[in-house]
């Protein structure tokens, strides 16, 4: 039977009896696990291990979840720190999950993270377009985007061209004299990454592979429509800020913003002379982005530093609430600058996602519409199975978004290995042409 009539036959195939799963779409390469991802945030360390299930979905075997040590605005800064963290985290997630982890994929957010647009052609010759013709413009762009002190982490095609045809998903089998790709690619500082790469060499842990965490949180949080008719995802974790635009399925950019929580807890700390620690309580249970007629008389005990202990100064919650509105309005302020530079605020559509942790102070929302000119709406990750219900909330979308792509979901050319580069040696070389052409 031709391609074509497979693929017709599976696009009209009959709906399943009810009661029996939907089998997964044609071409989705899924693992059936069990599968590691880690999340290395600056307040906190999540690992999840799971595995999918006969209907496609998927299911937590094990969670691990750690306050945050060694790390900084999404970057390692002190080893033996972030070692202890994760291994507290992993070997939580591998006690419950009763298994043990050799490699994990891991978020990407240290090394400033820069996201570029490239069309890449790769003569073809009048022929079919084959597996090898996609793998080679694709390394093509790689090799292409690659500057100095710098990793490529992906690049991820947004479709092709087969001479003048555009907007092709899958050119396989499609004949053309040239064949183009738009590749979205996301690279990060060389020595970042070998920081990184060291901490977990010391865990006894692989890299299995870097995913861009904004890319993690929006397929955690964004349903189908959104992807496709263009929505903006805004990360508000920790240390940082990450942003991620979704347009026609695709992922169209990203950035990273050096705020987040960890900075706002800051600001109430240094201005009421108070601790960290307690600040971050303030924040937690006082904290809003907008003021309420009542904040002038509600009065809260705040234990000075360095003062004896019990002994507190007492201020008004409208104080609270004016440190932390200048700094939540400097991020999305930042956030609006940042999609009116990349040029796709069309593209954007008028949707935005806040997910991430810090985006659960009162009022963050209504400030974000103001501010962005856009409808707005919190981001909790799609239910997953076994995982409790603490840790299912916006501040664990990226682990949900990691274990996700980690079982292939939103992967483009599912069935196909985009990083199976061609072998280095000229011998090697010939043999795959020889087995390409004939």
């Amino acid at each position: 039977m031709s391609r074509i009539d497979a693929a017709t036959l599976l696009s009209n195939r009959l709906p399943p009896p009810p009661g029996e799963p939907e089998p997964p779409a044609r071409g989705r390469r899924l693992r059936a696990g069990p599968f590691g991802v880690l999340d290395i945030g600056t307040t906190k360390i999540v690992c999840l291990i799971g595995r999918t299930e006969s209907d496609g979905s998927l299911r937590v075997l094990g969670l691990g979840w750690q306050r945050g040590g060694g790390v900084r605005g999404g970057g390692i800064t002190d080893l033996e720190a972030a070692e202890r963290a994760i291994r507290a985290s992993v070997g939580q997630a591998e006690n419950m999950a009763d298994t043990r982890l050799d490699a994990v994929s891991v978020n990407l957010s240290c090394g400033q993270p820069e996201s570029r647009l490239f069309n890449v052609q790769w003569p073809v010759g009048g022929r079919a377009v084959t597996e090898h013709d996609i793998r080679r413009v694709i390394a093509e762009g790689r090799a292409r985007a690659m500057s100095e002190g710098r990793e490529t982490i992906h690049a991820l095609p947004l479709g092709f061209a087969a001479d003048d045809t555009s907007g092709i998903g899958d050119p396989r089998g499609m004949f053309c004299e040239t064949l183009t790709a738009q590749l979205h690619v996301i690279d990060a500082t060389a020595t970042a990454l070998r920081t990184l790469a060291a901490c977990m060499q010391r865990c006894d842990l692989d890299i299995a592979e870097l995913v861009a965490a904004p890319l993690a949180a929006g397929l955690a949080t964004l349903v189908d429509d959104e992807r496709h008719l263009g929505a903006t995802v805004i990360d508000m974790g920790g240390g940082t800020t990450g942003l991620a635009v979704f347009s026609e399925g695709h992922l169209l950019h990203t950035a990273q913003l050096p705020v987040g929580g960890v900075h706002v807890t800051n600001d109430i700390a240094r201005m009421l002379s108070t601790t960290v620690v307690h600040a971050e309580r303030l924040k937690t249970l006082y904290g809003s982005a907008q003021s309420s007629p009542d904040d002038e008389r509600e009065m809260l005990p705040v234990p000075l530093v360095g003062e004896a202990e019990h002994q507190f100064a007492r201020v008004p919650r409208s104080m609270v609430v004016s440190i932390i509105r200048p700094r939540l309005e400097e991020t999305f302020e930042m956030v609006r600058d940042r999609l009116e530079g990349s040029g796709l605020s069309r593209a954007a559509g008028a949707r935005v996602v806040l997910t991430g942790g810090a985006c659960q102070l009162a009022g963050a929302r209504e400030m974000a519409a103001r501010i962005l000119g856009r409808q707005v709406r919190l981001g909790r990750p799609a239910r997953l199975r076994g995982l409790p219900d603490a840790a299912s909330g916006e501040a664990f979308a990226t682990a949900a978004g990691l274990l996700a792509w980690a079982a292939g979901e939103g992967r483009f050319l599912h069935d196909l290995d985009l990083h199976d580069a061609p072998p280095a040696g000229p011998v090697q070389r010939l043999f795959r042409f020889l087995r390409e052409r004939f």
